[in-house]
C-alpha cells in the first residue's frame, strides 16, 4: 500500500467508524423505537465515508488541499457521529435500565455542549485560536442573539424548569383550564397531553413568566388531589344530617380511585334564597380520572339524599315555577302507593295480611336506592329496617376470622334485614350492591302498628323466619363461624321482647 494511502487510512479513525456502525445496527435491530433517533448518527457516518472516499480521489490525482480537506472532514464527522451514539446508548439504554428518567432537553444539551467542545478542539489541532474567532464576531453574536431572543427565552426558560424541578415528566399539571399530564420539555417548548389525548404546546418562556399548578407525589405519600363537589340542598333539611349524608355516601362505598385516607369531608359553604350550598371534598387517586370518578361520587352522594329523603334546593324564582297543581300531586300520590302495595304483597311474611295492614305498611315504606359497590347493610349493624329489591342484585356476605364468604346474591322482588326488625339484633351479613339496586326500607314504627293490632301474627312470622335462618345458616355450612340453630319459639319471645307485646 503506497506511503500517502497509510496515512490517509488513519486506523483508529476507520476502526471508530466500523464500531460506530456496529453500535448503530445493533440498536437499529433491538430498539426499533430508536430508528429515527438514530438517522443522525447515519447521517454522519455516511457524510465520512464520502468524504473519506473523496479524500481518496484527491489523492490519487495529486490535490494536496483537497486532499487534507476531505481527510479533515472526514475526521470531524466520524467523531461527531460517535458523540451522537454515545449521547443515544446513555440517555435510552443505559439510564432507562437504572431506572433514570430524564427529559429530551437534558440529551440535546449534552449532545450540543459535546459538539461544541469538539468543534472548539478541533479548532485547536487545526491551528486556529478560537479566542480569537470569538473576538471578531463579538458583533455578529451580538444581533444574532437580540433576534432570536424569543428562541433563547424558551430555551433557558426549559434549562431552568428542569434544573429546578419546577416541572418533571410524568407529573400533572393544570394551567388556567387547562389539565393534563407532563411528557416532554423541548428547547423551546413543554408538550402537555390532556385527558382527551391532545397534545398542548406551552413555551417554557411563558412558563417561567406565569404561574401554574403541579400535582406532584410527595416522599413516602401516596400521590393526592382533593376534589369539591357542590351541592345546593333544600332549607327544610338538618345541616348536620345532610353532612353526615354525604360522608358516609363516600365513605361506605367502593367507589374506584377515591381514597379511604384522608377520608372524605363535607362542608356548608353558604345560605342562599331557598337553598343551602354544601360542599363534599374527597381525594382522588389518579388525576386522569378526574371527571368520572367526580360523577361517581355525585351519583353516590345523590343515592344517598334521596334514601334519607333530603330535597334539593332551588332559587326562589325557580321554586315558584316549579310546584305542581293539586291535581298532578294527587296522580303522583296514587301511582306511588300502588307501586307500595306491590311490593308489600310481594313479601311471603306480609302477603297474606288484609289490604288495610298492608294499606298501613306501604305508608311507611321509603325509598332507597342504591349505586353499585354501595354497602346497603353492614355487618354487625343495628338498624331495624327491612329492605325489599324493586330492581337490582345485591350479594350477602360474611366477614369471619377465616376470610369473605359470598352466601346469597339477591334479586327483584327478594328481601333481607327482617331479623333487624323483628327482633332489633345486629346484622349478621353485610349486603352490596353489585348493579344500582333500588329498594323501599320499612322501618320498626311502621310493622308494629300492625303487630298491635294482631298479636298473633308474630307466632306466623316466627316460624317464617326460623325456616329463612336454618337456610341462611345451610349456606354458611362450609364457613367456619356458621350461624347456630334457632327456633321459631326463641323468634317469638324476641319479637314480644322487642315490640313490647303481651
Amino acid at each position: 500500500m503506497p506511503s500517502w494511502t497509510t496515512g490517509l487510512l488513519r486506523p483508529e479513525l476507520l476502526a471508530l467508524a466500523l464500531l460506530i456502525a456496529v453500535l448503530a445496527g445493533a440498536l437499529r435491530l433491538l430498539r426499533p423505537l430508536l430508528q429515527r433517533a438514530l438517522r443522525p448518527t447515519w447521517a454522519l457516518l455516511n457524510l465520512a465515508w464520502c468524504a473519506q472516499v473523496l479524500a481518496l480521489l484527491a489523492a490519487t490525482q495529486d490535490h494536496v488541499l483537497l486532499m487534507g480537506i476531505f481527510r479533515d472532514s472526514a475526521h470531524v464527522f466520524t467523531v461527531w457521529a460517535g458523540i451522537q451514539i454515545g449521547t443515544l446508548l446513555v440517555y435510552r439504554v443505559l439510564l432507562p435500565a437504572l431506572r433514570v428518567q430524564l427529559p429530551q432537553i437534558a440529551q440535546d444539551l449534552t449532545l450540543t455542549a459535546l459538539s461544541l467542545a469538539w468543534g472548539l478542539v478541533w479548532l485547536r489541532l487545526a491551528g486556529v485560536d478560537p479566542t480569537q474567532l470569538f473576538a471578531t464576531s463579538a458583533i455578529v453574536t451580538a444581533v444574532v442573539a437580540f433576534a432570536m431572543q424569543d428562541t433563547l427565552g424558551n430555551v433557558m426558560g426549559g434549562v431552568a424548569l428542569q434544573l429546578d424541578n419546577s416541572m418533571r415528566v410524568g407529573e400533572w399539571v393544570q394551567i388556567d383550564d387547562l389539565s393534563g399530564q407532563v411528557v416532554d420539555v423541548r428547547w423551546r417548548h413543554t408538550e402537555i397531553v390532556t385527558r382527551n389525548r391532545e397534545t398542548v404546546v406551552v413555551p417554557n418562556s411563558w412558563l417561567m413568566k406565569n404561574r401554574f399548578k403541579v400535582l406532584r407525589k410527595r416522599p413516602g405519600e401516596p400521590l393526592l388531589w382533593r376534589r369539591m363537589l357542590q351541592f345546593n340542598i333544600d332549607h327544610s333539611a338538618l345541616p348536620g344530617t345532610v353532612l353526615r349524608t354525604l360522608e358516609l355516601a363516600v365513605s361506605d362505598a367502593s367507589i374506584a380511585h377515591v381514597a379511604l385516607q384522608p377520608p372524605p369531608s363535607a362542608v356548608l359553604m353558604e345560605v342562599c334564597a331557598g337553598y343551602n350550598h354544601y360542599t363534599l371534598r374527597y381525594w382522588l387517586t389518579d388525576p386522569q380520572f378526574d371527571d368520572p370518578t367526580d360523577s361517581a361520587v355525585r351519583v353516590h352522594a345523590l343515592a344517598a339524599l334521596a334514601r334519607e329523603g333530603i330535597p334539593l334546593g332551588l332559587p326562589q324564582a325557580e321554586r315558584l315555577v316549579a310546584s305542581k297543581d293539586e291535581q298532578s300531586r294527587n296522580a303522583h300520590v296514587q301511582r306511588e302507593q300502588a307501586r307500595r302495595i306491590r311490593a308489600i304483597r310481594s313479601i311471603a311474611l306480609f302477603a297474606n295480611l288484609p289490604d288495610a295492614e298492608q294499606q298501613t305498611l306501604a305508608a311507611h315504606l321509603v325509598y332507597a336506592p342504591f349505586v353499585a359497590g354501595s354497602a346497603i347493610t353492614r355487618q354487625g349493624a343495628v338498624a331495624h329496617w327491612l329492605y325489599l329489591i324493586l330492581h337490582g342484585d345485591a350479594e350477602v356476605v360474611v366477614d369471619s376470622s377465616t376470610g369473605r364468604t359470598t352466601v346469597a346474591t339477591l334479586h327483584d322482588g327478594e328481601f333481607f334485614g327482617e331479623m333487624g326488625l323483628l327482633t332489633g339484633e345486629p346484622r349478621s351479613a353485610t349486603v352490596r350492591a353489585v348493579t344500582d339496586v333500588e329498594c323501599y326500607r320499612l322501618d320498626k314504627e311502621g310493622f308494629g302498628l300492625v303487630l298491635a293490632a294482631r298479636p298473633a301474627l308474630a307466632e306466623d312470622i316466627a316460624t317464617l323466619l326460623a325456616q329463612r335462618r336454618a337456610a341462611f345458616t345451610a349456606r354458611l355450612q362450609q364457613s367456619a363461624t356458621a350461624a347456630p340453630p334457632v327456633r321459631s319459639k326463641d323468634l317469638l319471645a324476641r319479637m314480644q321482647a322487642f315490640f313490647k307485646l303481651a
